[in-house]
C-alpha cells in the first residue's frame, strides 16, 4: 500500500511515562520558625479532616485550632493533625486570634461567604473548598472581600495544582492536538457513600450541635441530623452533583485549556431515578456548557461506577484523563486518496484522478520519513496527592505574598458553572450567563 506525503513508517511504540513530583510535594524542606504559616481549620468534616491530614505533609505549617458546630468533629480535627490543638464552636474566636496568619474554610456551602468575608476583614488569608460560593451574589462578595483586604484565598479544587493536569496543560498548549471542538468529562459513583447517605453518628442532638448556626443563611426548621451530616443533598445548604463533582471537572478543563471565564449557556437533563431519600437534587445530571472555542458536555450519575473522566478531542490528537492517568494518541492526518467515493466512477475516471493525486502528493525522499508517534501515556508517581500540592501552594502563596493557583476569580468562575447547570435543570431552561450584569437568565 502506498504511504502518502506526509505519513511514514510504522509507529514506535507507546510507552508510559512517570512524571516527576513538584517541588513543592513532599518536600523535606523546612520554614524557618519565622516563616511558619499558623492556621486554624473552620469545619473538621469529612473534607476539614482530609485537608488537615493533608497538611501533615506540607513543610512549615502548624495547625493551632480547630472550630466546627458538632462537638465530635473537635475531636476528629485534633485526631486528623495528631494533636491537642485550641477547639471552639464559633469561628469567629479564631478570627480574633493575632497567632492565626490563615484558614481552611470546610464548611457547608451557604456558610462560605459568611466565613470567607469574615475572615478577611480580619485579616486572615483563606483557602477555602470548593464550589466557592452557594449563589451567584456570594461568590462576588467574597471576591471584593478578598481584594477589599487584600488576602491571599485560594478555592480547593485540587487538580489545578496536579502534576498530571500541568502535563495535560503542557500538552493542550503545545498545539498537539490541534483545534479542539469537544470537550467530554463525566464522575460517575455507585454507592451509598457515593450519592453522600453518611450514617448519622450516634448522640448527636441540638445541645452537641449548634444548630441555629448551621441554619444561619438558610430557612429555619427544627433539628434534622439528616440535613445536618447529608447537607449535599438538600438545595438550601449545597449545589448537589454540580457543586460536590462538575466543580472537578469544569476547574480541570479551565486549566488544562487557559479558560478562565463562564460558559455563555448551559442545558441540563437528568432525574431522581434511585436515591429517593428526600433529598432535592438529582442522581443523575447532564449539561452541556458553550464556550467561545468549544462545547464541553459533562455527566454525573449516582447510578454506575465509571469514575472520573474529561476527553478532548482534537483535529491531531486526543488526551484523555481517567482517574489517575493521562493519555495522549494522535490522530492520523496524513493525506491519503480517496478510496470511497471513487467506487461508483468508471475504472478511466478512477486511475485518473488516482494518477492526478498520486502527483500532487510524491512519496518522501528516502530516510527521510518521520515516525509517527503512537501515543504517550502519563502517570504520577506512587503516594502522590494533589491534595497536598494544592494546600502546599497555597501555603506558599500566603508565605510569599505571590499569586495562588486558584484564586477567587477562576474559583468563582467555575462555581458559576454548577450554578448554570443546576438553574437549566431546575428551570427545564436553557441558562444563559450575563457577565455585564453577573447573573444568570433564561
Amino acid at each position: 500500500m502506498r504511504i502518502g506525503a506526509g505519513a511514514v513508517a510504522a509507529g514506535a511504540a507507546a510507552k508510559v511515562t512517570l512524571l516527576e513530583p513538584s517541588a513543592l510535594w513532599a518536600s523535606a524542606t523546612q520554614a524557618a520558625p519565622s516563616d511558619t504559616v499558623r492556621f486554624v481549620s473552620i469545619g473538621t468534616g469529612v473534607r476539614g479532616c482530609e485537608l488537615l491530614k493533608a497538611t501533615l505533609r506540607v513543610p512549615g505549617v502548624e495547625c493551632v485550632g480547630v472550630c466546627d458546630l458538632w462537638e465530635g468533629r473537635l475531636t476528629a480535627g485534633q485526631e486528623a493533625v495528631k494533636k491537642t490543638v485550641a477547639t471552639t464552636r464559633n469561628y469567629k474566636e479564631v478570627l480574633d486570634r493575632k497567632d492565626v496568619d490563615a484558614v481552611i474554610v470546610a464548611v457547608t456551602d451557604h456558610q462560605h461567604r459568611r466565613v470567607v468575608v469574615d475572615a478577611c476583614a480580619a485579616g486572615k488569608d483563606v483557602y477555602c473548598e470548593k464550589p466557592l460560593s452557594h449563589t451567584v451574589d456570594d461568590g462576588f462578595a467574597m471576591i471584593a472581600a478578598a481584594q477589599k483586604y487584600n488576602r491571599i484565598l485560594q478555592v480547593g479544587s485540587q487538580r489545578v495544582s496536579s502534576i498530571l493536569y500541568e502535563k495535560a496543560r503542557e500538552i493542550y498548549a503545545s498545539g498537539m492536538l490541534g483545534d479542539v471542538c469537544n470537550i467530554d468529562a463525566y464522575w460517575d459513583r455507585n454507592t451509598a457513600s457515593g450519592a453522600w447517605v453518611y450514617p448519622i453518628p450516634p448522640g448527636v442532638n441540638d445541645q452537641n450541635i449548634d444548630w441555629t448556626a448551621f441554619l444561619t443563611g438558610a430557612p429555619s426548621i427544627p433539628f434534622d441530623p439528616t440535613r445536618f451530616f447529608r447537607w449535599r443533598c438538600f438545595t438550601d445548604y449545597g449545589e448537589g452533583l454540580a457543586g460536590d463533582l462538575f466543580v472537578h471537572l469544569i476547574s480541570g478543563i479551565m486549566f488544562i485549556t487557559g479558560t478562565n471565564m463562564v460558559a455563555s449557556r448551559a442545558q441540563s437533563s437528568g432525574g431522581l431515578f434511585r436515591w429517593k431519600d428526600g433529598r432535592q437534587f438529582p442522581d443523575l445530571i447532564e449539561t452541556m456548557y458553550d464556550y467561545p472555542n468549544f462545547r464541553v458536555a459533562v455527566r454525573c450519575n449516582l447510578n454506575n461506577e465509571g469514575g472520573e473522566f474529561i476527553g478532548f478531542y482534537g483535529t491531531k490528537g486526543t488526551l484523555l484523563i481517567k482517574n489517575a492517568t493521562l493519555t495522549y494518541t494522535p490522530q492520523n492526518t496524513a493525506p491519503e486518496a480517496e478510496g470511497y467515493s471513487v467506487v461508483g466512477w468508471p475504472k478511466e475516471l478512477r486511475l485518473q484522478y488516482l494518477a492526478q493525486w498520486e502527483q500532487e502528493h510524491p512519496l518522501p525522499a528516502p530516510f527521510t520519513s518521520k515516525v509517527v508517534d503512537e501515543g504517550e501515556t502519563f502517570v504520577p508517581p506512587p503516594g502522590y496527592s494533589d491534595v497536598v500540592d494544592h494546600e502546599a501552594n497555597f501555603f506558599n502563596a500566603v508565605r510569599s505574598r505571590k499569586p495562588c493557583v486558584e484564586n477567587e476569580v477562576f474559583g468563582n468562575n467555575a462555581a458559576i458553572g454548577c450554578h448554570l447547570a443546576n438553574y437549566a435543570y431546575f428551570n427545564k431552561k436553557i441558562a444563559t450567563w450575563d457577565a455585564s450584569a453577573k447573573k444568570i437568565t433564561g
